[in-house]
């Protein structure tokens, strides 16, 4: 198997940079080992007005049946002679995808040190395959983050143009005949493809990487999870963004249904980080990286609570009977969550923020409850809470009742349309305050439940901490805590610009100076027209942003 690679030049740019580019000389034929066979690399011309560069593949078959057998590594499982007699060494596949990588390395990671600069710049490309294994888009490969590819939406050079023409390039794809001498038999699964477009090598290598082996639905190798990073680095600036996003993330990962799921939600973590102006680990704080399986009699809520260790069951020792249990906050807290609700009638919530799920479990346990979505920006709370819920060993009919998803609560996002209520269930103090009217709009103006509760600590309370420095948050994340007079104030304002009534009550033990540790603000929509409308700094809509589901 081959590719070609070519480019044009002028005096002041000749093409033979190309060479350059690929740290390979074109005055010389080089060899190189892979773990499949020797690959060549030659220039059949360059000179300063066009240049080419061939990479040609020599494959061992042998060395393909005493390195892997069966689906997606020794070739294809549908022949019984299939390790024997296959395709591998003529069509372009996953074999030459890692020739890319070990052959053009530096190429592919945009190093040119001999000529700086140079590979930051795009050039005029024409690269010519004459034989790819094109399989189209057929059973399972329409699914979450797709366009609406499906079973029949088109063959071998459908797919060539769905996958590389968003990307800049401009696609010849004329499918192979099964036998030129015999016309009736049909076309083969083979496609030879042209691309041609002007852009930079690095891009269109990485490109390449990734899509060969999409475009023939299998690999020769075993797909195993640091797949997941090879993917996300190659796809860097332009895989978020393809309209193909799900079909190729189920391909190159060979339809590894958990490696795919990581591999959105890693994706979609990375839009909301770059919209927020932050780094992908600061948005995906929810879970610290301590061990989450102890609960500290109760203390760890999965949602960053900020009392510290112990503080409360310290205090709440003093007011309980000598043969009492003393309730944790967290349980006090969750526990008036579910009554509110219940004041409401609601069947169907949303709890935002849902951290690693312990109020979406509390939620499960009531038959009232007939539907529970979980939002929360971190994949590794939504990934703990997932285990702590035993999804995968749910009944299907509790299963019907529960879905995780990604997303941020400061952009508006469809999914959340249409519920009973929502929680933010000490969530608002992570946000910066200038983002909160955002995510007040996304909340009571775009999803618009018919009630919310809102819970948040009560920084006045804080004194009773004996181990809290005077001045201090209870959690570092915290951007803000506030006192009740402020929290009633921020409740009655958000009631009246977006038509819903208010009432503010205590959670946990309450003292006569400092009140509770907690306070609790249970909305109802009214029938006041609300009066706010969306604050400037919602860029777009979440629903938009390829958020990834569980």
């Amino acid at each position: 198997m081959f590719i070609s690679i070519s480019t044009t030049g002028t005096a002041q740019r000749p093409a033979t940079d190309l060479g350059f580019l690929l740290h390979k000389h074109p005055d010389k034929v080089q060899r190189f080992s892979t773990s499949h066979g020797v690959a060549h690399v030659l220039y059949p011309e360059a000179t300063e007005a066009a240049c080419t560069a061939v990479l040609l593949l020599d494959v061992d078959p042998v060395a393909l049946v005493r390195q892997g057998r069966g689906k997606g590594r020794g070739g294809s499982p549908d022949l019984a002679l299939a390790q024997y007699v296959n395709d591998r060494p003529y069509a372009a596949s996953s074999l030459l995808a890692v020739a890319l990588r070990t052959v053009f390395r530096s190429a592919m990671k945009g190093v040119c040190e001999h000529r700086p600069g140079l590979a930051d710049q795009p050039l005029p490309l024409r690269i010519s395959l004459p034989a790819v294994p094109a399989n189209g888009f057929g059973r399972g490969d329409s699914g979450p983050g797709d366009s609406g590819a499906a079973e029949g939406s088109g063959g071998g050079a459908a797919m060539v143009a769905r996958l590389f023409e968003p990307l800049g390039w401009r696609t010849e794809a004329v499918e192979i005949p099964l036998d030129e001498a015999f016309p009736e038999w049909g076309t083969s699964r083979y496609v030879r493809v042209e691309l041609s477009g002007t852009l930079r090598l690095s891009d269109a290598l990485q490109q390449l990487y990734v899509l060969l082996p999409v475009m023939d639905g299998s690999k020769h190798y075993w797909v195993a999870p640091d797949e997941v990073d090879k993917l996300l680095a190659a796809g860097e600036g332009w895989l978020g963004d393809h309209p193909e996003l799900g079909l190729i993330t189920r391909r190159y990962l060979s339809r590894r249904w958990s490696l795919t799921r990581l591999a959105l939600e890693r994706l979609a973590l990375a839009r909301l980080a770059e919209a927020e102006g932050q780094e992908a680990e600061e948005v995906d704080n929810a879970v610290d990286d301590l061990p989450q399986d102890h609960d500290d009699a109760g203390q760890q809520d999965g949602k960053e609570d900020g009392e510290p260790q112990d503080r409360d069951r310290d205090q709440e020792q003093d007011r309980a009977q000598p043969d009492e249990k003393p309730v944790p906050l967290a349980v006090r807290r969750r526990e008036a969550i579910v009554a509110a609700l219940h004041e409401t009638g609601a069947a169907r919530v949303l709890d935002l923020g849902c951290g690693q799920g312990e109020l979406v479990g509390a939620l499960l346990k009531d038959v009232r409850f007939t539907e529970v979505l979980g939002v929360d920006v971190s994949s590794r709370a939504l990934a703990a809470a997932a285990r702590k819920l035993r999804l995968d060993r749910m009944s299907e009919r509790q299963a019907a009742r529960v879905r995780l998803v990604q997303g941020a609560l400061a952009y508006t996002d469809a999914r959340l349309k249409g519920y009973d209520a929502a929680v933010l269930s000490e969530v608002i103090e992570h946000l910066d305050l200038p983002r909160l009217p955002a995510l007040e709009y996304a909340v009571f103006g775009a999803a618009r439940p018919a009630a919310v509760v809102v819970t948040t600590p009560n920084v006045e309370y804080n004194v009773r901490w004996e181990s809290l420095p005077a001045g201090h948050v209870r959690h570092a994340d915290h951007r803000f805590e506030w006192t009740r007079a402020e929290f009633a104030a921020w409740a009655d304002e958000v009631a009246r610009k977006y038509g819903y009534t208010v009432t503010v009550r205590p959670v946990g033990p309450s003292d006569d100076e400092v009140g509770a540790p907690t306070q609790l603000a249970l909305f109802r929509i009214g029938t006041a027209v609300p009066t706010a409308t969306a604050p400037s700094t919602i860029a777009q809509d979440a629903s938009q942003e390829g958020s990834a589901t569980r």
